[in-house]
């Protein structure tokens, strides 16, 4: 099912981006274990993982930002005629950007609509 006409992205992406999210967010921070450290026989306990939403957000839309600005650049350098950038290498950095910004809308949309369905029920 197409969310948006032509170009637009199903719902299967978006749950697929959702779950990306979510095992980024998982994702715990790479301390080193004590030797000998742990609950029986020396298996470590795993710490309660939080899952900080917000941070999540804020590195995918930072990546979104970045992809951006580098195809921006791509296409600044490829006008002033630096012959290191190719055209193709340029086009498929403003196609990632582009693609990249459309999954972010999607999401966005898939977020306020749910937003607005929460906040219509009645309790």
């Amino acid at each position: 099912m197409s969310i948006g006409g032509i170009g637009g992205i199903d719902s299967s992406r978006i749950q697929a981006m959702m779950e990306q999210l979510k095992a980024a967010a998982s994702k715990p921070a790479a301390a080193p274990v004590a030797p000998g450290a742990g609950a029986l026989g020396g298996v470590a306990e795993k710490p309660a993982v939080k899952l900080d939403f917000a941070q999540a957000l804020h590195n995918t839309l930072q990546g979104v930002s970045d992809r951006s600005a580098e195809a921006q650049a791509l296409s600044k350098r490829f006008t002033m005629g630096d012959d290191t950038v190719s055209l193709s290498d340029t086009m498929i950095a403003m196609q990632k950007s582009s693609i990249a910004f459309q999954a972010t809308v999607q999401v966005r949309n898939k977020l306020v609509s749910a937003y607005h369905d929460i906040m219509n029920m009645q309790v």
